[in-house]
């Protein structure tokens, strides 16, 4: 068994903090020690640094700036990682990549150390650069390649992905395509993690409408107005459209919502109750995601599981999860206009969303478990712990 030292976020919290926390635990599960090392300042909320002697040591990183984007460090960030990557003597680390100055320290401080370091990479992204948001994470990408050649391995969600960075100069040798994963025994269509009564609260509060239900950030790139254009347009009857999830467009969007009762959009917040989450999933028919760029969408993942029907642009590796009828794929252009065409179909046709909603949790059986992922990562760890680290 080996020692990670993991390098992540665990707020606040979005699709890295979850792939984290997820997947850390997943290894320790299995034998591996992993060690967290995270940004948190001690006067953090829920800060929980625990001692360096501790089975499983959690170290904090002081830092300037963090948002669920990006993350600016202290002065004294880089001496603090390199004391404790010093202390821990871990055999590889594994960087869940922050977007921080730091992440392109890493590897000569690794390769100073002489321990393996791993990149998961993971920036949303559109490959077709078809908008100003996507031509933006472009740039991301084009500024991330450099430093990229210089880890051992670099993991990406998608081939899509991968092809995006070695067309940028990467090589195809540090690259490894290992897919997000979810627990398809907890995200599932009737689960025993979540009671009876938290379902009943739930459905309470939505009412007795079916539900369209969007799950996320409420951020530009996740393209919300558009899905919110397209339904008071529609207005479909019987149905509700609930937006579960915080962002900084959030207040914007929800006061400029029509207040009348036939615009049915029920503005639920940011959930942090993970059995609250999975009742939200159960009790919807459609999950609908319209974002301009994407990696690979953990919440999609969950949705699919849960055996919804899904609707999601083909930005990111999204289109890639969904193709060949494991559910209904967008543009990303154009979205609200094949929202209005789409969305009198989906509540006209409830044979068509169990039948799609059946087959997207195939989808997630087949190429997007949890067990699958760690699967591919030990065989990663493996591997590279059996060789010298690369050098640039």
């Amino acid at each position: 068994m080996a020692h990670i030292a993991w390098l992540g976020k665990k707020t606040p919290f979005c699709g890295n903090v979850t792939y984290g926390l997820s997947t850390t635990e997943a290894l320790k599960q299995r034998g591996h020690q992993t060690s967290f090392i995270h940004f948190g300042n001690p006067t953090d909320p829920g800060n929980t640094e625990t001692s360096l002697l501790a089975n499983d040591p959690e170290v904090s990183l002081p830092y300037l700036v963090k948002s669920q984007v990006y993350t600016i460090p202290s002065p004294r960030a880089q001496r603090e990682l390199r004391e404790s990557l010093e202390r821990l003597q871990p055999d590889l680390v594994h960087a869940s990549l922050t977007l921080s100055p730091l992440d392109f320290r890493l590897p000569e401080l690794c390769q100073q150390l002489g321990v393996p370091l791993v990149a998961t990479f993971h920036p949303p992204f559109d490959a077709g650069i078809r908008n100003l948001t996507a031509g933006t994470q472009q740039l991301t990408y084009q500024l991330y390649a450099p430093a990229l050649t210089r880890y051992d391995r670099v993991i990406v969600f998608s081939e899509l992905q991968a092809e995006v960075l070695s067309r940028l100069g990467v090589k195809d040798n540090r690259l490894a395509v290992i897919p997000n994963g979810v627990d398809p025994e907890l995200w599932t269509p009737t689960s025993p993690q979540c009671e009876s009564t938290i379902r009943e609260e739930v459905r309470h509060r939505l009412g007795k409408k079916r539900v369209f239900l969007y799950m996320g950030r409420i951020a530009t790139e996740k393209n919300v107005e558009a899905l919110l254009r397209a339904w008071r347009l529609i207005e479909p009857k019987g149905c509700r459209l609930v937006i579960v999830g915080d962002g900084p467009l959030k207040a914007t969007l929800e006061n400029n919502s029509p207040t009348s009762s036939t615009s049915d959009v029920l503005w639920w917040g940011y959930e942090p109750d993970l059995k609250i989450r999975i009742a939200l999933l159960q009790c919807a028919e459609v999950f609908l995601l319209p974002s301009l760029v994407e990696g690979l969408s953990i919440s999609l993942l969950e949705a699919m599981a849960s055996g919804i029907a899904c609707v999601a642009t083909d930005a990111g590796a999204d289109g890639e999860v969904l193709d060949q009828g494991a559910g209904i794929v967008l543009s990303t252009q154009g979205v609200t206009t094949q929202l209005r065409t789409l969305l009198p179909v989906l509540r006209d046709q409830p044979v068509l969303t169990s039948e799609l909603g059946r087959r997207a949790r195939m989808r997630v059986l087949e190429r997007y478990t949890l067990t699958r992922n760690i699967d591919s990562l030990e065989s990663l760890y493996s591997d590279l712990l059996k060789v010298v680290p690369l050098v640039a």
